[in-house]
């Protein structure tokens, strides 16, 4: 067994055993990476490089809103297998061989048809919006919003949400822009992965609609962190990566 095998062992070993909650930095052979959980231990990376923690179970609080995405999920699936035609499936799966998808590791790989047809369609069947079944012509995920501004008032409860009013999906008839907000922490902290709720579902083929003034899905006071983060969805159904901010709420 080569040297770096018989020391990943080790780590997870003494991980399972020995280690607290906390996690511990590691650095690894090179030209390997890791992400995952592998007995007791949990490999994951930031912006400080590859560390290990003790793996823990996630808590499922199995909520409304989560039983919603799981319920289109699967309803989505089952649609690709029953309902779409393989011309539409042949679609999909020729737009997933063209467009590349960044890993958590930071690699790139390739997603399946169906990954981005369910990828594509869960937040448009969320939110009440119909389902697009065929796959975009245009190769690519489209680009998300390139000027997100927001702020947030203690009084009000209100978000008030700025962006790029010449950006294309504003022109589009299936054009959207979804967006959600984390859940607020203390304004020290600087790093925020979840959870998100769900803000709003903002149409194109209007006028541009910033500022967008919105009730808070959560309750926030003056100076806590606020996580913004938004999607555009062009009108040929290509969904784009997040766009992020966070600011600190206001009186």
């Amino acid at each position: 067994m080569e040297l770096s095998c018989l020391l990943v062992l080790l780590i997870i070993f003494v991980t399972a055993v020995c280690l607290p909650p906390l996690g511990v930095k590691v650095v690894l052979p090179e030209g390997q990476q890791r992400s995952g959980s592998i007995g007791g231990a949990t490999w994951s990376h930031n912006s400080s490089g590859a560390y290990i923690r003790a793996r823990s179970i996630p808590v499922n609080p199995n909520t409304d809103r989560q039983n919603a995405v799981r319920v289109a999920v699967r309803n989505l699936a089952i649609f690709w297998g029953t309902t779409l035609t393989q011309a539409q499936r042949d679609g999909w799966n020729a737009y997933a061989a063209n467009v590349d998808w960044t890993d958590r590791l930071g690699q790139s790989i390739n997603l399946t048809g169906l990954n981005h047809f369910i990828r594509c369609n869960t937040q448009k069947v969320v939110s009440g919006i119909a389902r697009i079944d065929l796959a975009p012509a245009i190769q690519d995920i489209g680009d998300a919003e390139d000027q997100l501004a927001a702020t947030a008032s203690e009084a009000t409860q209100d978000l008030t949400i700025d962006g790029n009013a010449a950006a294309p999906w504003l022109v589009e008839a299936l054009g959207w822009q979804y967006y959600y907000m984390g859940l607020p922490q203390n304004a020290s902290i600087k790093f925020f992965g979840g959870p998100y709720r769900f803000v709003t579902a903002v149409p194109g083929a209007g006028p541009p609609p910033f500022p967008i003034v919105i009730a808070a899905p959560w309750v926030f006071q003056e100076g806590q962190r606020i996580w913004l983060r938004s999607r555009i969805q062009r009108g040929d159904g290509r969904l784009s990566e997040f766009a992020q901010i966070n600011f600190l709420a206001a009186a």
